[in-house]
């Protein structure tokens, strides 16, 4: 299998290098995020695989399943090897399949912390990350909570989720931040290119979800299949490769239940070193 232990990293905020092709956990649970999986001896197996690949940063949050991939986590990996960053998240809760709804208050990320960390089986989440902006509550009091959180010991850095480039800033000014998570993929780009851009001029890991679109790349598709043809490769390693290669603070975070797609989701490690500008050009003007 190959191994992404050698290839290049990201310095989160206080010194924790993550390798830069992490796993993204949504997809361990049942259909539409919501439920067990079918399989859920497959599903931990496939978490194991990733750390043996070399994968050392999983991305979860209490809202999938609701509770079941973080469940899942601590079951699987517990306890941690010493170089394995986990990052979950708080803000949206889930009243029913389908149904996501935002809950930024103090109380309920108080609350949800103390559990995930029960879940994961973890003393201290090393990145703890604000779901969505509740419009319903004041930015300052959800980020206040997680300071709290981080003051207690009980979370090591702070994250936000979908949020633009002013929304940022202002987060900034009542706390560092070490990481944004936003959608972003290949073929969905314009909307949050420049809170990548910002991210990157200070040193904040920028965290695409969805970085395959779900499985559906649109009409970029046919060049992504070009270049992965020319090596001997399948179109989504090619776009993981593309993020991997549109910025140095760009962390993908892939998620799959099989075996065989984590193969080909970590083969992207390698492949950003293989694709030529010529190739990196027909993409951008492909996705252009």
């Amino acid at each position: 299998m190959t191994s992404i232990h050698d290839t290049t990293t990201f310095e989160l905020a206080g010194g924790r290098e993550v390798r830069r092709l992490g796993y993204g956990a949504m997809q361990l649970t049942g259909d539409g995020v919501w439920g067990e999986p079918a399989d859920p001896v497959t599903a931990k197996q496939v978490l194991r695989d990733a750390v043996e690949l070399g994968v050392n940063f999983f991305d979860t949050a209490d809202s999938y399943g609701p509770e079941v991939s973080e469940r899942l986590i601590g079951e699987a990996l517990s306890p941690y090897p010493d170089d394995v960053v986990i990052a979950t998240k708080a803000g949206l809760v889930r009243p029913g399949p389908g149904k996501w709804e935002p809950n930024g208050s103090p109380e309920h990320i108080l609350t949800s912390c103390d559990r995930s960390l029960a879940r994961l089986q973890l003393d201290r989440i090393p990145l703890y990350q604000l779901h969505r902006i509740d419009p319903d509550v004041p930015v300052a009091e959800s980020i206040g909570a997680m300071l709290e959180l981080r003051d207690a010991g009980k979370i090591d850095r702070i994250g936000v989720s979908e949020v633009t480039v002013d929304e940022l800033r202002e987060i900034r000014e009542l706390c560092d931040v070490a990481s944004v998570q936003n959608r972003f993929n290949i073929a969905d780009q314009d909307d949050w290119s420049d809170v990548v851009d910002a991210c990157a001029a200070d040193g904040i890991a920028f965290i695409p979800w969805f970085p395959l679109g779900s499985g559906d790349l649109g009409a970029i598709g046919d060049a992504l299949d070009d270049v992965a043809s020319a090596h001997d490769s399948d179109r989504y390693a090619v776009a993981l490769a593309w993020l991997l290669h549109r910025a140095p603070n760009i962390i993908p975070i892939p998620g799959t239940k099989s075996p065989d797609h984590l193969r080909s989701n970590v083969s992207a490690a390698h492949l950003v070193d293989e694709i030529t500008a010529d190739e990196w050009s027909s993409l951008d003007a492909a996705s252009g």
